[in-house]
């Protein structure tokens, strides 16, 4: 019998070649990139796609006759500094995103075609690509594991965040062909494929604007603080809102939430500054410090979320805002402004998010919802993870 994985889950593979099928009800774009134990790639050739269709020990299938694409890894020729081989999927059509359409891995012995494993990630939302599963090594053997990671800005942020170079498809020449290859990644809008980095110094964010924790290709900081910000527009009575942390796991399962209920969790890991009950005063209203070293591995994601406790609406607030910080220098990285209310009690403004190579992204959200303590924001953080 297969055995079928959860997100998380791992099994021993009884095969030493496996063939790895990604399918959906939608095109789907499949690679393989192989990584070394630094989870990185050595060269832009451990990166195994339809264009660059064989590597060592690992191969590109291409879909046909009712076959979805796939990646072959023949885990005795792959070379000896490679740990782990990820397998990816994107979507062919650059304006679809995965919800409802969460893609099946199988993998199957690639000499038998026995299917020894599959996994389908939970719901997904605004993905456009995702790592699917891993092939690994582990004390001399191999395992595959079930991951489900998913990226919202396509293959190209799975690739880079390897160590793969990726060029925009526009400045390049075509290559000869007897037919017209896929690009990568067909940009959506000008400078899609850029990376966004701290190396430039602050960056202000848009609604849906990311941004890698990184500087000259390293992590940049471990310690950091969200400060968030709102002044009452002055009618009525003071307006109450809480800033709130919410800690989640890679099931999208909520861990822990620093709130003024509960200031410290993770043993300090996460630290609120305490609750503002008026939002008077200059500066930020209200703080959150997160030491991500000292984050337990099975958190993933991180929401910031505010809430109006005293039930006005946040079109009787304005000037909200939330800004990253270097927590020991308190320099200011990265800012995002709210310039839009909507009449609810609720809004959730940023998340960072692990990514599956180590490295941390902060991506803006500032989505409002009905909600006015930070529990009432679970489910909807979740959904936008």
């Amino acid at each position: 019998m297969p055995t079928d994985l959860t997100q998380g889950g791992n099994a021993p593979l009884t095969a030493t070649r496996v063939t790895v099928e990604v399918s959906a009800p939608k095109a789907l774009d499949v690679s393989g990139l192989l990584l070394t134990a630094a989870g990185k790639v050595r060269s832009d050739a451990d990166f195994v796609f339809f264009n660059a269709p064989d590597g060592p020990g690992v191969s590109h299938r291409p879909a046909a006759a009712g076959a979805p694409d796939a990646i072959t890894v023949d885990t005795g020729a792959l070379p000896s500094d490679i740990d782990k081989v990820v397998v990816t999927a994107s979507l062919d059509d650059t304006g679809a995103t995965f919800a409802g359409t969460e893609p099946t891995a199988t993998v199957r012995d690639a000499a038998s075609g026995k299917v020894l494993v599959t996994f389908t990630p939970p719901r997904l939302t605004r993905e456009t690509a995702l790592v699917v599963v891993e092939v690994y090594r582990r004390g001399g053997s191999w395992k595959v594991r079930a991951v489900g990671q998913g990226y919202s800005n396509g293959l190209a942020g799975i690739a880079t965040d390897f160590g793969v170079s990726v060029e925009d498809p526009r400045s390049a020449p075509a290559p000869a062909a007897e037919a017209p290859p896929k690009p990568v990644v067909p940009p959506a809008a000008p400078g899609a494929l850029t990376k966004v980095t701290l190396d430039k110094g602050r960056v202000s964010l848009v609604k849906g604007g990311s941004v890698s924790l990184e500087k000259n290709g390293k992590p940049f900081l471990s310690s950091v603080r969200m400060g968030l910000g709102w002044e009452s527009a002055g009618r009525g009575r003071n307006v109450d809102l809480d800033a709130s942390c919410l800690a989640f796991d890679a099931q999208r399962n909520k861990i822990e939430t620093a709130w003024f209920m509960k200031l410290s969790v993770f043993n300090g890991a996460i630290a609120h500054s305490g609750d503002n009950l008026t939002g008077d005063g200059e500066g930020d209203d209200e703080s959150i410090t997160v030491h991500l070293d000292g984050l337990p591995p099975e958190i993933c994601g991180l929401v910031f979320v505010v809430n109006s406790f005293s039930g006005q609406k946040f079109t009787e607030v304005k000037n909200a805002y939330c800004r990253l910080l270097d927590a020991s220098s308190g320099q200011e990285l990265v800012r995002f402004d709210l310039t839009r209310s909507e009449p609810h009690t609720g809004v959730v403004m940023c998340k960072l998010i692990r990514q599956f190579s180590g490295e941390w992204v902060m991506t803006a959200i500032g989505e409002y919802v009905d909600a006015k303590t930070a529990r009432a924001m679970a489910k909807p953080a979740a959904a936008m993870l």
